[in-house]
């Protein structure tokens, strides 16, 4: 087959596979993401290895298929994102600031501190001890987001906190990782990091105050022009204008521009018709890709010896360090015992952030690939959990709201 009809077969049994899974998850009452996230395990290395079935064997470019597949993946992590901006009311937001701030800020001294502390037994010290810290310290939101979608809470008192929590943890990971690349791998070392800091600091002011002031008056004129579909277009345009700057002028992840620019159209008063617009597109093809391409990241034939006890260990403090981070931050910005910890299990997915976040270490030399392997399983069982404690979390109690 062409490297075309490759990827045309691919998509067509992963998105399959991804309704399948997620119809079965909501049969037995759990989130859909679940489903969708064991059917990329089972479609993955670990057992079926879909994306290096002979047929799909491109003899030019080996990688050419799963390149494609990732980056559609990339695509609905970006859209995901830009949904879960569209569901943030701005003043909620503003109320839960202080927590948003105390949650996000130890969701990441925590992890950082206890992940570089438990490596030290393991062999691994300074750069790459820190390192590891810092994989642990990023949360993936989108996949809460995704479930509390599902459950209908994401515009809760915990939902909006830990919406927030997630973007100041997002910002402040990369803000770290950025720091800590540029001292490990320039010349420049510490001369760097005003120039990075202010980098992204222009970045977020402009990207902010484009996204509350021209984002609504723009959606507003383009629903009035004669184009078809303008409205769509311009959201999705918009979108991954925001993802793109976010990196390229900020040094940011694409995720954290997608969901300032949700949060943007949010305050339109076109947003049903932006929700829509952008739905159907991100959950009936992208979303389903993203979930199962963290499956087919992950090889369960690497789960023996050494390697098995580090990723039990990395799990555990994963768990436990987001936990008492990101409760511990929204205990202390007034949520009580219960929501605290619904905010805490909220943050130990790590998702796609520390997947990027890891394949930096790789780039830059800081990690060893085959930790990279590790770090995958981490990855994925720590999304693979957090949805089942959200649920049981959210179930105990009717959540109250701001």
């Amino acid at each position: 087959m062409t490297p075309f009809l490759q990827l045309v077969f691919s998509l067509m049994v992963i998105i399959t596979a991804a309704k399948t899974g997620g119809w079965l998850a909501n049969r037995l009452r759990q989130p859909a993401v679940l489903g969708e996230l064991l059917v990329g395990v089972f479609l993955g290395p670990s057992v079926l290895d879909l994306l290096h079935w002979p047929f799909l064997a491109n003899p030019v470019d080996p990688h050419l298929l799963t390149e494609a597949v990732y980056e559609l993946a990339e695509l609905g992590v970006v859209c995901l994102m830009f949904l879960a901006g569209l569901e943030v009311d701005i003043r909620e937001m503003q109320r839960a600031g202080r927590v948003a701030t105390l949650a996000g800020v130890s969701g990441v001294i925590v992890p950082l501190a206890l992940g570089a502390l438990v490596m030290l037994p393991f062999g691994y010290q300074g750069n790459a001890a820190l390192f590891v810290g810092m994989i642990l310290t990023a949360t993936s939101v989108s996949i809460s987001a995704q479930t509390l979608l599902e459950l209908g809470m994401l515009r809760s008192r915990e939902g909006i906190a830990l919406l927030g929590a997630a973007v100041v943890d997002d910002v402040l990971v990369i803000l770290l990782l950025s720091i800590f690349v540029a001292v490990a791998t320039s010349s420049a070392g510490l001369a760097a990091v005003p120039l990075i800091l202010l980098r992204m600091l222009i970045y977020l002011g402009v990207a902010v105050a484009v996204s509350f002031l021209v984002l609504p008056r723009l959606a507003d004129w383009v629903d009035r022009q004669s184009i078809s579909e303008g409205l769509a277009a311009l959201v999705l345009v918009v979108a991954l204008a925001f993802a793109w700057t976010a990196e390229v002028g900020g040094g940011l992840a694409a995720i954290t521009g997608a969901f300032i620019a949700g949060v943007g159209f949010g305050r339109s008063h076109l947003h049903a018709k932006i929700t829509r617009s952008m739905h159907t597109i991100t959950y009936a093809f992208l979303v389903p890709i993203f979930f199962v391409s963290i499956g087919l990241k992950t090889d369960a034939h690497l789960l023996t010896g050494p390697n098995l006890l580090l990723i039990m260990v990395l799990v555990v403090v994963a768990v436990i360090s987001k936990i008492v981070g990101g409760g511990l931050g929204a205990r202390l910005g007034g949520f009580t015992n219960r929501e605290a910890l619904r905010v805490g299990l909220g943050m130990i997915s790590r998702g796609e952030v520390g997947l990027i976040v890891a394949a930096v270490g790789v780039n830059a030399g800081l990690i060893q690939p085959e930790l990279f392997s590790s770090i995958t399983f981490i990855v994925l069982i720590t999304t693979l959990i957090t949805p089942l404690f959200l649920r049981r979390a959210f179930a105990e109690k009717e959540v109250s709201y701001a």
